[in-house]
């Protein structure tokens, strides 16, 4: 039986990844990657299957040696990992493949490292290269050049995974969106069309994740409401299941800003037990936003635009604050290859090499912005994180939001489980048990007294205010969130390039 091993490699720390976050929830990492274990399910019989995930294990490279085929995925982030790992595969004999987004848009990147290439989505081209290689006949390049049909993917392989090291889960429910961001590599690698599976296949995942022991999963799609109709469709099955067999799962999205706009689109996600959605901000609306008054709002902001002069720093600030959204990623725009905003950039030569920070400066971007300094840029992108992540104002946005009774997160399994009484008393005791171990975590793991009694502080003026054991889940694993967040703030502050920035 042919040996196969299929590598994803370690993240570097990032806001979603959650570093400093995931040993307080009792975890090794936030969420699984969605292609291996999908990659698992596409191969044939007859193939011995092996998954790792660096980022909850090592890499053993004598087990990879022995395998006939390595296969490696990776993010733009992973990039230069997934060069380290490719080194030493090659250094060791061994036949790797390479796939994923990183490659399917800088595919010269790993020149020279790979035997074989895979570009774009593979359901077709992963199963045709494995009988190809059997046959000893396989190409060095594969493209698959139709869409995948999402009504034939099969459901992941989660047996091969070590769940119990995840925080959350992830599933998929469709791909593509219908925008057209000039910054964004989702439709070079999906499209425009949105393509959505069928609600047998939806549900028969939701069932697998359950069955390994999974209680909360993100809905990974790059825009959930992409296809409104379709998905609508979908979420009916989906409530539908859930109380068939009584709310098990909890989910956090991605969507368009244009959610706030569909009032039945925002009651069927929160039937379904969808208590997050991650916008990314396209407009600084945050009365649209505030709309969504039965899911909590994350999102993303990106500066650096065109159109970004310095007074962004200040307005995004006031933005976030006032539509009280806690968690935020901020970006600087990088331009991906093969995206419109890359070919306009690098047309008008405002472009540096997406390589490592050394060679773009240490500015952690690739585009040399029109109306401000790259200088001006990071050391606002710094200041802009360091003053949304001061434990105040973190927590000034958190309890607006959870002090607030109109707050409601699940309501539609709180409905659930006061009909079930013996599963609503079961359900509330897991709920305590887990605030009550991350609080203790919290107060043994961090080391910074001052952060400790905020914690401690925050956490029990909750509790006075708040006695749904739901929020006080939430709120603790928020406080385990400021912790990742603070982290990653002190070491961009202490970055040396920081020192030069905010003297110029």
């Amino acid at each position: 039986m042919a040996d196969i091993v299929l590598i994803n490699p370690r993240f570097e720390i990032s806001y979603w990844g959650l570093e400093h976050a995931v040993p307080f929830l009792g975890a090794k990492a936030a969420m699984p990657v969605a292609n291996l274990p999908l990659l698992a399910a596409l191969t044939p019989p007859g193939y011995q299957i092996t998954l790792v995930d660096e980022n909850v294990e090592p890499i053993d490279f004598a087990r990879c040696a022995r395998a006939d085929i390595v296969g490696l995925t990776g993010m733009n982030v992973q990039r230069q990992r997934m060069k380290e790992i490719l080194y030493e595969l090659k250094r060791r004999g061994v036949f790797p493949v390479v796939g994923g987004p990183w490659v399917t848009v800088q595919e010269d990147d790993i020149a020279g490292l790979t035997d074989v290439i895979f570009i774009g989505e593979a359901e077709e081209t992963w199963p045709r290269f494995l009988g190809e290689w059997r046959e000893g006949r396989h190409e060095t390049r594969y493209e698959q050049v139709e869409r995948t049909d999402m009504a034939t993917v099969p459901v992941p392989r989660l047996d091969l995974l070590r769940m119990k090291d995840y925080a959350f889960a992830s599933v998929q429910f469709s791909r593509g969106c219908p925008f057209e961001c000039e910054f964004c590599d989702i439709i070079v690698t999906f499209g425009r069309r949105p393509r959505i599976k069928t609600s047998a296949q939806v549900l028969a995942e939701l069932g697998a994740l359950v069955a390994a022991g999974q209680r909360f999963a993100f809905i990974v799609d790059d825009n959930l409401i992409g296809n409104k109709r379709a998905i609508k469709v979908l979420l009916r099955d989906v409530i539908a299941w859930q109380e068939d067999h009584g709310y098990p799962l909890m989910f956090a999205t991605e969507a368009s800003i244009d959610l706030a706009e569909d009032a039945e689109l925002m009651e069927l996600m929160t039937a379904a037990n969808i208590s997050s959605v991650f916008v990314g901000i396209e407009t600084t609306n945050e009365a649209a936003l505030r709309e969504t008054k039965k899911m909590e709002v994350w999102c993303g902001i990106i500066v650096g635009f065109d159109s970004d002069e310095g007074g962004v720093f200040a307005a995004q600030s006031r933005f976030v604050r006032e539509a009280r959204i806690v968690s935020t990623m901020v970006n600087m725009l990088v331009a991906i290859p093969r995206t419109p905003l890359y070919k306009r950039l690098a047309s008008e030569g405002r472009l540096t090499p997406l390589q490592d920070e050394e060679h773009s400066g240490g500015f952690g971007t690739n585009v040399v912005p029109l109306r401000i300094s790259r200088e001006a840029l990071y050391a606002g992108y710094i200041e802009l994180m360091r003053e949304l992540y001061t434990a105040d104002a973190y927590f000034g946005r958190l309890d607006e939001l959870f002090l607030d009774p109109r707050f409601q997160i699940t309501q539609a399994r709180t409905r659930y489980l006061r009909r079930h009484p013996l599963r609503w008393l079961q359900c509330n005791a897991q709920l305590l048990a887990e605030a009550a171990g991350i609080f203790v975590l919290l107060m043994r793991g961090v080391p910074d007294a001052e952060l400790r009694r905020e914690y401690r502080r925050r956490l029990m003026r909750l509790v006075r205010h708040r006695r749904e054991p739901q929020i006080i889940q939430t709120y603790a694993v928020k406080c385990a969130m400021h912790y990742h967040a603070h982290r990653m703030v002190q070491a961009l502050l202490s970055r040396p390039q920081l020192s030069t920035d905010l003297a110029a």
